[in-house]
């Protein structure tokens, strides 16, 4: 817990990650705030809601909007992520723009950059996974970056999301960038976003890890109930968590359940673990799955689940 009272210097605000999919945004909001908040996946494209984190230190408080990857869209569903990640932008007071440092700027890149040029926010450029980069390659990779970046005068740190390196200068970078203001959030509050979002992204982090390529995408979790059961005899008190798991076709329902139901036992299993941690005790799982055609393209069905036309 902070002493209190701030510092008559204390800064506070918002700040947006920004960048393709899979460059790492959710691996780095879980590095700088020092636990788990958001999933993550080898799957691009993993990030579907804005989520809000929160990371206090004794000079600043930092709100991190962890957005969807910018690409192009090929459905209902990919038009309203990148409509959320873009109108971030405008929402914040600083922009940190990832950018994969182990691999070349590509078209993609080039096109968050120029969206960025446009707007007259404050940007830092996070050059991520560097620590992937081949001593002798480091001078080529600077270039191909100082190219993209050029007359931006944006500043460019090094860092590894993953291992941490790099991360403590790129916070205090951050912190500087934000304008005076007192604390948003209680000091020890790290997530903004209600129990059930959080238990239905566990979930879907686990489906994302454990299924063939053409699953991950085509599903959205909801979470039917949610349950304190009292201890009975010797069994401890524990959370009751009933969930739905939304495909499109039936033979992706198939791949889910598994032989016998062993996939959906392996991810229920995975997704237990980590929402004992979150609840901080003993949880009951139950999986359910159902098959919904091609809801991804359904503007009612989408708004149900939280995807809304406004991009929030």
């Amino acid at each position: 817990m902070l002493s209190t009272p701030l510092p008559e210097d204390y800064r506070s605000g918002f700040v947006a990650l920004i960048g393709r999919p899979n460059v790492g945004k959710s691996t780095l909001v879980n590095q700088l705030v020092g636990q788990k908040v958001a999933i993550t996946s080898p799957v691009a494209q993993t990030t579907r809601n804005r989520l809000r984190a929160i990371l206090t230190t004794e000079v600043a408080q930092m709100v991190l909007v962890d957005t969807p990857g910018i690409h192009k869209p090929h459905h209902l569903l990919g038009e309203r992520l990148v409509k959320s990640a873009r109108s971030a932008i405008g929402e914040v007071d600083l922009v940190v723009l990832l950018l994969e440092g182990c691999e070349r700027p590509g078209r993609g890149d080039a096109f968050i950059v120029n969206l960025l040029r446009q707007q007259s926010l404050p940007v830092l450029v996070a050059l991520n996974k560097w620590d992937k980069v081949a001593p002798e390659h480091e001078a080529a990779a600077e270039e191909a970056y100082a190219e993209l970046l050029e007359n931006t005068g944006w500043p460019v740190h090094r860092c590894s999301a993953l291992s941490g390196d790099g991360c403590p200068d790129l916070t205090a970078e951050m912190a500087a960038q934000l304008p005076p203001g007192p604390q948003l959030y209680p000091p020890d509050m790290v997530c903004d976003q209600p129990e059930r979002i959080l238990l239905g992204e566990l979930i879907r982090e686990q489906v994302l890890l454990h299924t063939r390529e053409e699953v991950p995408h085509s599903v959205a979790v909801t979470i039917d109930r949610v349950e304190e059961m009292p201890a009975q005899g010797k069994g401890a008190a524990r959370t009751a968590v009933l969930a739905t798991v939304l495909v499109e076709r039936k033979s992706q329902k198939g791949i889910l359940i598994g032989k016998g139901g062993a996939m959906l036992k392996t991810i229920g299993q995975g997704a237990r673990l980590q929402m004992q941690t979150l609840i901080d005790g003993p949880v009951y799982l139950e999986l359910f799955v159902k098959v919904v055609p091609d809801w991804r393209s359904k503007p009612a069905r989408l708004n149900e689940l939280g995807y809304s036309e406004s991009g929030r």
